[in-house]
């Protein structure tokens, strides 16, 4: 297999204070990080000086489901900033770093997506990406009039019809339709002004949008899914695929079969960029790491490990035995993707259900690693040489500090490697993944001209 050339991309995901359930209580983490814009600007301004492609922020439109004296011990999803209106405040105080921001299909529409992300296109000069998910969390229903959510299958086939929506309203206007001609007083040319006019089973959008083209044609398109419902969704629509693999053959696995369905849909899958999630802990030395990562162990507690397996598997974990294996099946109350990856893992690796549990707390992603910058490096290079990944969601442990760690630790071996840039070289999110930017009027065929 020849050699790849770089860069290998890499990703920044902010989760406010950091991956590991317990990292709040971590003395090198920001407790307030969530309400903090000195925090994020901080990480924003370190992630553009290693010249990161970009920064992602998740999110959900409720608070944490769960028992309250476990939800009052978790951090996540509480006290955080509503993820758009934070990309307007860092992209103003960034130039270069890209910002992929979380939006649902579930409990948004397709109008007013299209015209905050076109701004935000806008404001950044063509620095946005848009993470298509469907909502994950059955609570959030009640926060839009809906007394439960969608089924899998039935959001999933709403999230095409809203991003199709979408696609069509980002072409509205041709790209030349602003002269703003002072001397003739021609401010829009109306033949360049197009009327979406869809309806669908889900919505019926008019159009057009009232925000021209963006710099990028459209946002880069995230998606993190990874049932067939979601990988489908992926190949169709993504150019920047999230994944959880845990050994590099599953890496390899799926990035595989996500190219291969996007060639499946007629699509270079050159224009997919496949980038597992990386949780870790690192420092000088592994001894010094797996320190560092014993104390967070130590400070979660055992009901918030429980809690957050339950919700990771969608599934109903009282009354089973804490310390034998995880039953081959398990009552489930609603579809996740993530219940094939943890259940593996339980088998590959013998693990009790409370060992599972802790595991799980552990990170957001699927591979959770603790050891020296230099293992670190050593790791992420095998996986990009071996086509398993494009890039990496890099995924400190704890914020600030372990970002820190990174920079101090793991990212001067990749530059010693020559495996990530050293420089930028383009200004758009489009430009450092080497994506192209949509032809006008390819998205949305349904589109009739302005009566």
């Amino acid at each position: 297999m020849s050699r790849r050339h770089g860069p290998m991309h890499l990703s920044l995901f902010v989760n406010p204070t950091g991956h590991h359930q317990a990292s709040w209580r971590h003395p090198r983490a920001e407790a307030d990080a969530g309400v903090s814009l000195a925090h994020y600007r901080r990480l924003a301004e370190l992630a553009e000086a290693a010249h990161f492609d970009m920064m992602f922020l998740a999110d959900n439109q409720t608070v944490r489901p769960g028992p309250a004296d476990v939800r009052g011990r978790v951090a996540q999803y509480v006290a955080n900033f509503e993820p758009l209106t934070l990309v307007g405040a860092l992209m103003a105080v960034t130039s270069r770093l890209g910002f992929v921001a979380t939006a649902s299909t579930s409990y948004n529409y397709p109008f007013q997506i299209a015209r905050k992300f076109a701004s935000l296109d806008h404001l950044g000069g063509g620095r946005v990406g848009w993470n298509m998910v469907t909502s994950g969390f059955n609570e959030e229903s009640g926060n839009f009039g809906r007394d439960q959510h969608f089924e899998h299958d039935e959001a999933y086939e709403r999230a095409h019809e809203f991003v199709e929506t979408c696609l069509g309203l980002w072409d509205s206007w041709e790209p030349d339709a602003f002269p703003r001609d002072k001397e003739s007083g021609i401010f829009s040319d109306q033949s360049k002004m197009h009327v979406l006019d869809h309806r669908g089973p889900s919505f019926a959008v008019r159009g057009p949008l009232n925000v021209p083209r963006p710099p990028q044609g459209r946002p880069v398109l995230v998606q993190a899914g990874m049932s067939p419902a979601g990988m489908d969704f992926a190949a169709r629509f993504g150019e920047i695929i999230f994944v959880m693999p845990q050994t590099l053959d599953d890496a390899r696995e799926a990035y595989a079969e996500i190219k291969g369905r996007a060639r499946a849909y007629g699509r270079n899958p050159d224009h997919l960029k496949v980038m597992p999630g990386l949780s870790f802990t690192t420092g000088p030395t592994r001894a010094a790491a797996e320190a560092d990562f014993g104390l967070l162990q130590e400070l979660l507690h055992p009901d918030v490990a429980l809690h957050m397996l339950s919700f990771k598997l969608r599934a109903d974990l009282s009354g089973l035995p804490l310390d034998e294996p995880p039953p081959e099946t398990l009552d489930r109350y609603h579809h996740n993707s993530r219940y094939d990856l943890y259940m593996k893992l339980a088998r590959r690796e013998g693990l009790t259900l409370r060992q599972l549990a802790v595991r799980a707390a552990g990170a957001n992603a699927g591979l959770v690693l603790c050891d020296s910058g230099k293992g670190l490096a050593e790791m992420m290079e095998e996986w990009f040489e071996q086509r398993g990944a494009d890039g990496f969601q890099i995924q400190p442990s704890f914020l600030p500090g372990g970002f820190d760690d990174y920079l101090e630790h793991v990212h001067p071996h990749l530059v010693a490697r020559h495996l990530v840039r050293q420089a930028y070289d383009t200004s758009t999110l489009r430009g450092h993944f080497g994506l192209p930017i949509p032809k006008w009027g390819a998205a949305a065929p349904t589109r009739r001209p302005a009566g």
